[in-house]
């Protein structure tokens, strides 16, 4: 991990821990981001899931479990849906997954944490190859959404950018070409967006679309196909057009180009860190920085 996210972590430094609910850990990969989380002070953590597996992992991890509460559930079920009863009862101030799946979590969370918002997960990567940061969304939660839908996922995904200190991000609504097609739905949708940000739905935001991802993420190639926009290689937020791409495209950025990849969900009760299953501990320590943030400036977000 280099600068870019490091910052991020530096930043929550100021801030008092935050009580997290992790729900099911039952890996080492789980714990061992705990314990980086709890060597800087970003978290004080509740422990959920079966018992036996929580012990043997703390102590191949090396976490001390003595001052930590242990809420015992008997399979992963029971653990997501207790993570959503202490956040909804207001004993935990977010929640991370741990070794269970996404639906598994995600069930409990929708039925006891929802707001007005509509949930989205949005990804915060670092790359070598990029001179910032780059959000992709939603590559977790929302499977085919429609325009309405992707109004509120960029919506999301620019007010947790605001959070992070980028006052106008600029937003890429991805499709495979950069021109509008009536027969390449993601292309309406993405045009749409670009004019709904310029008549003010979406706020305090850039948006330009269809872009494919060349176009987006490099000036030269824009230029070379004469787009002339002021998003293409400066871009802030990548909009998906539905999940599958959009989890391709966050997974092929970490597997192939080496980049740390933090995961938060936005719009419930609390913020909550979604990892992948296999992602390493760094990764999860950013994004419970991440979460922490988010908390601490949660009546900032959209608020404006």
């Amino acid at each position: 991990m280099s600068d870019k996210l490091q910052k991020l972590i530096e930043r929550t430094t100021q801030f008092p821990p935050l009580t997290m609910a992790v729900v099911d850990v039952g890996e080492r990969h789980v714990m061992e981001g705990v314990a980086q989380a709890l060597e800087r002070g970003l978290i004080d953590p509740v422990f959920v899931g079966v018992r036996q597996r929580i012990e043997q992992t703390a102590e191949q991890a090396g976490v001390r479990l003595d001052g930590h509460r242990i809420v015992e559930a008997i399979h992963e079920e029971d653990a997501a849906r207790q993570g959503a009863e202490l956040a909804a009862a207001g004993e935990v101030t977010g929640l991370m997954k741990g070794w269970l799946h996404t639906d598994v979590l995600m069930h409990p969370v929708l039925a006891r944490l929802r707001t007005e918002r509509r949930l989205s997960h949005v990804f915060v990567v670092e790359l070598a190859s990029y001179h910032k940061l780059l959000f992709v969304t939603d590559a977790a939660i929302n499977i085919a959404p429609d325009l309405i839908q992707k109004l509120a996922i960029v919506q999301n995904a620019v007010d947790l950018a605001r959070v992070l200190g980028i006052e106008t991000p600029k937003v890429a609504a991805l499709s495979a070409v950069e021109v509008v097609k009536p027969e390449i739905g993601s292309t309406i949708d993405a045009a749409c967006l670009s004019k709904m940000a310029q008549r003010q739905q979406i706020r305090h935001a850039l948006v330009d679309g269809p872009l494919a991802f060349d176009n987006a993420i490099s000036l030269e190639a824009a230029q070379t196909k004469e787009i002339d926009s002021d998003v293409a290689g400066d871009v802030d937020i990548l909009l998906a057009p539905d999940l599958n791409s959009g989890n391709i495209l966050a997974k092929d950025l970490e597997y192939l180009t080496g980049g740390v990849m933090a995961g938060v969900v936005i719009g419930a009760k609390v913020p909550i860190v979604l990892p992948s299953r296999s992602d390493p501990p760094a990764a999860r320590l950013a994004s419970v920085a991440i979460a922490s943030i988010m908390h601490q400036c949660w009546t900032e977000v959209g608020d404006e």
